[in-house]
Parts: C-alpha cells; sequence; structure tokens
C-alpha cells in the first residue's frame, strides 16, 4: 500500500478516512490562503485544495499520494468561511436561517512521484428550518460554529438545523467520499474497497 497524506487540520476530514480503513499520515499546509478575485466558489475550493497539496508536497516523501481538501458555504453569491468571531457566526446562521445555500468542497489528490494531480469538486445543496435568535445564540455558545464554514457543522448539533440536503451528505461534512473513491480508483488505481 502507498503511503496516503492528507494535507489537512480538520478532524472531521481525518475521522471519515479512518472510518474507510485507509491508513495515512497528516501534514498540514499553514500556509495563508489566497483566493482569485471574483472567482466562483467551484474555483475558489479547487484553488485552495490545490494550493494545499503543492505545499505540502515540497515536504511529503517521493512515493506518497497527497488528498487535500478545502470547504466553503455559499450563499445569496456570498462565500461564508469560518466565522472570526460570535457575532459574524450570528450573522451568517441568521443569513441562512429558512434558506437554501450550498457547500462546495475541493479536493485535490495528486502522486508526488509522478506529478498526476487531479482536482475536482463537490457540491451539495443544504435547506434550514427558520431559525429563532434566541437558538442561534445558545448554538453559538457551544462553541461548535466556530471553526467550520457557515458556522455550523451538519455531523453535530447543527444537525437540528437542517431540513433536508440535496446531494452528498459528506461533502457537508468536510470531504465528498464518494468522489474522494472514485478519483483513487480511476486515476490512481487505488482500490479502497
Amino acid at each position: 500500500m502507498r503511503k496516503i497524506i492528507l494535507a489537512s487540520g480538520s478532524p472531521r476530514r481525518r475521522e471519515l478516512l479512518t472510518d474507510l480503513g485507509i491508513k495515512f499520515e497528516i501534514m498540514v499546509d499553514n500556509s495563508s490562503e489566497v483566493t482569485p478575485k471574483n472567482a466562483s466558489p467551484d474555483e475558489v475550493v479547487m484553488t485552495l485544495a490545490k494550493n494545499k497539496l503543492c505545499n505540502v508536497a515540497k515536504n511529503a516523501p517521493n512515493d506518497s499520494l497527497i488528498i487535500a481538501a478545502d470547504t466553503v458555504v455559499a450563499y445569496n453569491g456570498r462565500i461564508l468561511g469560518k466565522p472570526k468571531d460570535e457575532a459574524q457566526a450570528f450573522e451568517m446562521l441568521s443569513a441562512l436561517s429558512g434558506q437554501r445555500h450550498s457547500v462546495y468542497t475541493g479536493i485535490a489528490v495528486g502522486d508526488n512521484k509522478t506529478g498526476k494531480t487531479v482536482c475536482e469538486f463537490e457540491k451539495t445543496d443544504v435547506y434550514f428550518r427558520k431559525l429563532e435568535d434566541d437558538e442561534i445564540k445558545r448554538y453559538i455558545s457551544t462553541g461548535e460554529p466556530m471553526d467550520k464554514a457557515g458556522a455550523y457543522g451538519i455531523q453535530n448539533l447543527g444537525a437540528l438545523f437542517v431540513e433536508k440536503i440535496n446531494g452528498d451528505y459528506f461533502n457537508v461534512v468536510g470531504l465528498p467520499l464518494c468522489r474522494l473513491g472514485k478519483i483513487l480508483k480511476d486515476e490512481f488505481e487505488l482500490k479502497t474497497v
């Protein structure tokens, strides 16, 4: 089995890969995220994922296969990243209340030996029920929204806000597993099942 490196410090991505039975090491890219101006959400996440992959590849073993990902929430033509404070988390969640938004995850997989890189994205539409101000404040007080794009996590308490989704649930968590498995199998001949 090849050495696989996850270029992410996300505990959610780590957990999802572990659940698939994939053995991997973690190398985090700590460089600042630079996105192209006026880029669409899919362009943003693919650019960020590819940049993470390239930055980690510089220090990764030559025989490794690197997986990098980046996730954003898009609503009303605006990209919502991680909130910088509680006020911004409240603003984000209030905007998403009773609305549909889209979650985009860019995924980049690269073979450090051959230089081959595949970069794709997944989009999932998420529908929130109408939220009351006091429940948004209580949710924020748990601390859960502070390290998540769009200020919520679908896999924890944020699930209470989600009426339905259209697309890949795991994409909303931060790693579209079906797409990743397909890339690993079709592009890198790595069988996960």
